[in-house]
C-alpha cells in the first residue's frame, strides 16, 4: 500500500479572527505550534519517507515540526499554496470585506469569483492542486507514506480534483480543521500489478481524535 497524507497547517492569529490569508505570510500562533507538534508526533507513527510543503510561512513552520519528528527535510513547492483570495480581500474578515467592497462581495456571493481582481477561481485552484498532487503521489513507493503540508481550501479543492470528484460532490465537503489531515491510499494486488485508483481512507483526522490515539489506522 502507498499512503498520501494531506495536512493543513496549524492555526494562525488570522485564522483565529477569521481574516483571509491567501498568499500573505502569517506565522503560526502558539496554539498553531502546539497543534503542529501534536500532528507531527502522530504522523511520525507512519514513518513517512517524503515530506513536501507549501512555501508560505504557516505551512513551512508546520512542516518543520513534522521534519523534527521524522528527520525528513521538507521540499518546498509554491504550487501547494492557498488560493489567491483577491487584491482587496487579504487581511479582512468577511464582514469587513462586504462593508468595504460591496460589489466584490456580491460577486463572491454569486459565485462570480472570476470578476474579483486578483482572485484565483476554485476551478483554477483545483486544477493547480490536482496537478501537483498527481505528480507527488507518483513519487511514493510501495509500502511508504508521503506527507504534503498545505492549506484548507487548497486541500479540499485539490483532493476533489485528484480523486476526480464532480463539482456537485466537491461543494458538499467542508474544509479540514487546522492541523487536521486527509489520508489517501492505493494498493497493488498480487494478481494485478497495475495500481488501483487512489481512495480517500480518512478525512479531517486530528491527533486528538480517540480513534487515532489508539494507533494509526484504527477505526
Amino acid at each position: 500500500m502507498r499512503r498520501l497524507v494531506l495536512l493543513r497547517h496549524g492555526q494562525t492569529a488570522w485564522n483565529a479572527t477569521g481574516r483571509a490569508q491567501g498568499h500573505r505570510d502569517i506565522p503560526l500562533d502558539e496554539v498553531g505550534h502546539q497543534q503542529a507538534k501534536a500532528a507531527a508526533s502522530a504522523l511520525a507513527a507512519y514513518s513517512p519517507r517524503l515530506l513536501w510543503s507549501s512555501d508560505l510561512l504557516r505551512a513551512r513552520e508546520t512542516a518543520d515540526h513534522v521534519a523534527e519528528e521524522t528527520g525528513l527535510v521538507p521540499v518546498l513547492d509554491a504550487r501547494l499554496r492557498e488560493y489567491a483570495v483577491g487584491d482587496n480581500r487579504m487581511g479582512l474578515t468577511l464582514e469587513e470585506y462586504a462593508a468595504r467592497f460591496p460589489a466584490e462581495h456580491a460577486h463572491l456571493e454569486a459565485g462570480d469569483t472570476h470578476l474579483i481582481p486578483g482572485r484565483e477561481t476554485d476551478a483554477d485552484t483545483r486544477a493547480r492542486m490536482a496537478g501537483v498532487l498527481t505528480e507527488l503521489a507518483g513519487l511514493i513507493e510501495e509500502g511508504t507514506t508521503g506527507v504534503v503540508v498545505t492549506h484548507g481550501a487548497a486541500l479540499r479543492l485539490g483532493l476533489a480534483g485528484f480523486l476526480d470528484w464532480p463539482e456537485s460532490v466537491e461543494d458538499t465537503v467542508r474544509v479540514v480543521a487546522n492541523c487536521a489531515w486527509a489520508e489517501l491510499e492505493v494498493t497493488i494486488s498480487r494478481h494485478n500489478p497495475v495500481p488501483l485508483r487512489w481512495r480517500l481512507a480518512a478525512y479531517n483526522v486530528r491527533a486528538s481524535d480517540p480513534d487515532f490515539a489508539s494507533g494509526p489506522g484504527v477505526g
